[in-house]
């Protein structure tokens, strides 16, 4: 009975000991992280004083403050990115009062679903609109307004493919996408401004295909040049009529805390103003990025283009 008892224990104790070898050795700790954040907060100045100079000028001051993030989920095949462009700047200047110089607020996000190597099924929806009104003068508060917050303010939602084969590339293509042009702002709302239709309407639906690129270089060590681009045709009203735009942001970083930025942004709008519009900036200041370490580029699991 003693032996059997005996037997029975270190049976007992071989089978506990087994179960917790299974057990420990069954679990995989997933020390990956999935999700990446990259964003830049920046506040630039810039200051003129004069006295007594013969050649002229007045004193002026002016503030750019901006946030630039993109925040990244990627597991095995699946690919979500959203971005938050926000960006407001004001000037003032002796004599003329105080100008707006910057304003832009963009949100979007597209998930993908990888299907071959470097390309994606996606779909996505975006906004774009401004934070405060704009004038016709330089935005003096006096003259004829001709902007505001979401007036206009720009909604896309649609379907297509993703091209990224890395951090730095990402080209989107949608031939099914739906445009809204809002306005509502109501002193805004006259036929022919912004595309709309008739006197008191506050929107317009187009439908067509819209495309998407950006693509990021390193052109000596601490400066970036980071290009955006995107075109938009009307499948139902004068397709010919392309939606163009183009943004140039060029890094100069001085150290952690301090760099400097040239911002350069084309538009044509054929329902906003028939001319080419452009937008330049110069600035430079306080600048910190938050980055939660996680490189995209860097992990194993996503480079499955390397993978065997």
């Amino acid at each position: 009975m003693k032996k059997f008892l005996l037997f029975i224990s270190i049976s007992m104790g071989i089978f506990v000991y087994a179960q917790e070898k299974i057990e420990k050795d069954s679990v995989v700790v997933d020390t990956v992280k999935h999700w990446s954040v990259l964003g830049k907060n920046s506040l630039m100045i810039n200051q003129a004083a004069f006295s007594n100079w013969v050649g002229g000028g007045a004193n002026n001051i002016g503030w750019l403050a901006g946030a630039n993030y993109n925040i990244t989920y990627e597991k095995g095949k699946d690919l979500w990115e959203n971005i938050i462009i926000l960006g407001y700047g004001q000037n003032n200047t002796k004599g003329l009062g105080t100008r707006k110089t910057q304003d832009v607020l963009n949100v979007s996000t597209n998930y993908g679903r990888q299907f071959s190597k470097s390309w994606y099924f996606s779909g996505g929806i975006g906004f774009q609109s401004q934070f405060s009104a704009g004038y016709e003068d330089g935005n003096n508060p006096s003259a004829k307004k001709i902007s505001n917050f979401m007036a206009p303010g720009y909604f896309n939602i649609g379907l297509g493919i993703t091209y990224r084969p890395s951090d730095d590339i990402n080209v989107t293509l949608r031939p099914v996408n739906a445009r809204w042009t809002f306005v509502l702002d109501k002193e805004l709302q006259t036929a022919g401004t912004y595309g709309l239709k008739a006197d008191g309407d506050n929107s317009l639906l187009q439908f067509g295909f819209l495309g998407t690129a950006y693509y990021k270089i390193k052109l000596m060590e601490n400066v970036h040049l980071t290009n955006t681009a995107s075109v938009f045709s009307n499948y139902i009203d004068h397709p010919e009529r392309l939606v163009l735009a183009y943004g140039a942001i060029l890094n100069l970083k001085v150290n952690k805390f301090i760099s400097s930025n040239i911002t350069v942004d084309v538009l044509y709008d054929h329902n906003q103003i028939q001319k080419t519009q452009l937008k330049q900036t110069l600035g430079i200041g306080f600048a910190y990025t938050l980055d939660n370490g996680v490189k995209r580029s860097d992990r194993k699991d996503s480079q499955w283009w390397l993978k065997k």
